[in-house]
């Protein structure tokens, strides 16, 4: 088993920035793909970005292209997500989740490990 707990969320204005960091507790030897999902009412689960084991492949949505950076410091069993330039629209509970592969998944149900969630929230 893996815990994932996730940490940096709060309140800002258009246009700041915030880092998310997942930190991972366990079974951290296995080897795992990991993803920043958000959520928002009254829409599905997104995946906002993802990165492999290795750092090596990277993956964003569109929509924070440019804006968000995913990395991983795997000494210190932990992701961030450094988001800049938030707009309002990047509201949600952003959660942290692992893969048992080390790959890059696009969809939430190919995830097998989940944090609780941040609460991050933009004002305009």
């Amino acid at each position: 088993q893996v815990q994932l707990v996730e940490f940096g969320g709060g309140l800002v204005q258009t246009g700041g920035s915030l880092r998310l960091s997942c930190a991972a507790s366990g079974r951290t030897s296995l080897s795992n793909g990991m993803g920043w999902f958000r959520q928002s009412p009254g829409k599905e689960r997104e995946l906002v970005a993802a990165i492999s084991w290795s750092g090596g492949s990277t993956y964003y949505v569109d929509s924070v292209k440019g804006r968000f950076t995913i990395s991983r410091d795997n000494t210190k069993h932990t992701v961030y997500v450094q988001m800049n330039s938030l707009k309002p629209e990047d509201t949600a509970v952003y959660f942290c989740a692992a893969r048992r592969d080390i790959g890059i998944s696009y969809t939430a149900r190919e995830y097998d490990y989940w944090g609780q969630g941040t609460q991050v929230t933009v004002s305009s």
